[in-house]
């Protein structure tokens, strides 16, 4: 089956779709791009639902006639597919389980924490409802606890260079791209975190131009206050 067409269906807005992006792109594993426009609403039709994803989301795959959704399990299959650099996914067992323990926690903690709080202060007044300042408050509390969380616990406080260890891995990069996403709602996760923020400049000079290159559009959106590199 690695000898068949990759597609790729995401929209760099959103955070895993970023991920996986750069991940192909540092590996150059050949794929064709399929861009879907969240917010026009391109993965909701039912034609993307029978022809593409059956859950209607992005980032997902279609590799020959294998559909794959869920940016993790696309991860590992493209592992156990593609021949790619090992500090992506380290063979060394206990590199590779802490690395696998850090995709399993953030669905729960990171993802959700900086989504929840996202999609609540960016999306509510787009789409024209009333934001409720109380449980933004709530919001924020739980996803600076979260980030607090992160910067103490997998960067064992700016004493380890990154979560799986001494090497970049994809945890990394799913990290940084769900931790830069608040910034569009005016939040700044490395005010105040200056290891966090050593660590996200570790990922992005790791992984460039790549890295800039899936963050364009956010940081054209960011609001000016917090600092973004310019891209061109």
């Amino acid at each position: 089956m690695a000898n068949r067409a990759l597609k790729y269906y995401f929209d760099l807005l959103s955070q895993p779709s970023r991920a996986l992006y750069i991940l192909l792109e540092q590996t150059k594993i050949p794929y064709e791009k399929c861009p879907v426009a969240l917010r026009k609403f391109e993965n909701r039709t039912t034609e993307f639902a029978e022809s593409v994803n059956r859950f209607g989301k992005v980032p997902c795959i279609i590799h020959g006639d294998f559909k794959l959704a869920e940016t993790i399990a696309i991860f590992r299959y493209l592992s156990r597919e593609f021949q790619f650099d090992d500090r992506w996914y380290p063979t060394e067992r206990s590199t590779r389980a802490r690395v696998d323990e850090y995709l399993e926690w953030q669905h729960a903690n990171i993802r959700a924490q900086c989504a929840q709080f996202f999609l609540y202060t960016w999306m509510t007044p787009l789409l024209g409802m009333e934001v409720d300042p109380k449980k933004v408050d709530r919001l924020r509390s739980n996803m600076v606890d979260c980030l607090d969380l992160f910067e103490r616990e997998w960067l064992n406080g700016g004493k380890q260079p990154f979560v799986g260890g001494r090497e970049l891995s994809f945890a990394d990069v799913v990290a940084a791209c769900e931790i830069e996403q608040p910034k569009l709602a005016g939040f700044d996760p490395r005010a105040g975190r200056p290891q966090l923020a050593a660590w996200m400049e570790r990922v992005r000079a790791a992984t460039n131009p790549h890295y800039d290159q899936a963050h364009k559009m956010l940081y054209k959106f960011t609001p000016k206050e917090i600092e973004t590199p310019k891209v061109e």
